[in-house]
């Protein structure tokens, strides 16, 4: 049975600039402590099985919630994490022979909210498998098993490649909030394609998931900013030994916001906003400027005046009010699709108003590469 998920017409009837809306959005919180663990396993019935490997949970708070993208469906699930182990199996008898790519999630207990992903894993629900864990959560994609690059059920995600779809996969996750109808097809394109290169090298494949690719060299080059904005070294040239890509490939990705070099330059600038916004912070504010790298204070009053339409000194006067920096000028992320997830990833990464990542959800589980021509570069990106 060929389970695939039909809502184009849905997709089509929502207005284009509306949000894409979960579909399904549940958690444990509504039943006792005691039956929370019935309830998550009740989500899954017809799919999968869920059990417990220790004897039993008292409690299990857990929340799921997916999106339905037309010809493919991506999942959050929040689990309890350590100390609550479960069992993940098929069902004998399954119904659906959709196949799943499974990112389990975990936190890093020394770091708070930090997280680190493990290596995804693809599978079909109609084939037989088992997964044990405690996971603190996980993010899926469910598409169904008629997809030409699926030949058969003995397939498996390139060793030097899991690194990259992880990464892309995480990436997704925190733009599903800001999808709007219009976007999904060309983020459904971008994925399968993604895919169809990680599963099967062939230069038609890495060509079509280059949208993919650099979209997750565009999110690792913005994380890498974020940890080391105040240094004084930190230059486009520098970031593109750390992530192995040629100069002209990160310029072409940052393009449409201006390029690298104003990417920086705008996170500095909303680092200086945070920080004139705090009134216990009574440094002059040229020495504010230094810090960030604005060695002119003139120069950094009038940048910081064309880009929030007042000086500094106004926007410490006023605390800055929760201002939004002026609207970028930046490619669509509908049209003809070019780089549409990517321009939706630096759409958000200048969302925020702050100088601070955007965390635009719960499932905002971070990841930290070169453009692949050939199995070399892909081991590259990957990390691997």
């Amino acid at each position: 049975m060929d389970a695939r998920v039909h809502a184009a017409d849905r997709l089509q009837s929502m207005r284009g600039d509306a949000s894409l809306q979960p579909v399904i959005d549940v958690d444990t919180s509504s039943v006792p402590l005691a039956r929370q663990f019935d309830l998550f396993r009740s989500w899954n019935e017809g799919v999968c099985e869920f059990e417990s490997v220790q004897e039993t949970f008292q409690s299990f708070p857990a929340r799921q919630t997916a999106w339905d993208l037309g010809t493919m469906a991506a999942l959050r699930l929040g689990l309890p994490g350590e100390g609550s182990r479960y069992r993940w199996r098929h069902l004998k008898r399954a119904k659906v022979d959709n196949w799943y790519v499974f990112l389990p999630l975990s936190r890093d207990r020394n770091g708070g909210e930090k997280r680190r992903a493990a290596k995804p894993v693809m599978q079909s629900l109609a084939e037989p498998f088992e997964y044990v864990g405690e996971d603190d959560g996980c993010v899926a994609l469910i598409m169904p098993s008629s997809l030409p690059f699926i030949g058969s059920s003995n397939v498996a995600i390139r060793d030097e490649a899991s690194v990259l779809l992880a990464d892309f996969m995480l990436l997704l996750d925190r733009s599903l909030p800001s999808l709007r109808a219009t976007d999904v097809p060309h983020i459904v394109a971008a994925t399968t394609n993604l895919l169809a290169a990680c599963l099967t090298l062939s230069r038609d494949h890495i060509a079509g998931a280059q949208q993919a690719i650099d979209s997750v060299i565009a999110e690792r080059a913005s994380r890498i900013i974020e940890r080391k904005l105040a240094d004084p070294d930190l230059t486009p040239q520098k970031l593109c030994r750390e992530l192995g890509v040629a100069r002209s490939g990160l310029y072409r990705i940052f393009e449409p916001v201006g390029g690298i070099s104003n990417f920086i330059r705008r996170r500095r600038l909303l680092r200086t906003c945070d920080i004139l916004a705090d009134r216990s912070d009574g440094r002059p504010i040229s020495t504010i400027a230094h810090e960030w790298g604005f060695l002119d204070p003139s120069a950094y009053s009038r940048m910081f005046r064309k880009e929030f339409g007042m000086t500094p000194k106004e926007a410490r006067a006023e605390g800055w009010c929760g201002r939004q920096p002026a609207p970028l000028q930046h490619g669509s992320l509908s049209g003809d699709g070019k780089n549409a997830l990517g321009n939706l990833l630096l759409r958000n990464c200048f969302a925020s108003g702050s100088g601070r990542p955007l965390a635009v959800s719960t499932g905002d589980w971070p990841g930290p590469a070169r453009l692949p021509t050939n199995a070399s570069h892909i081991r590259h990106a990957s990390g691997a």
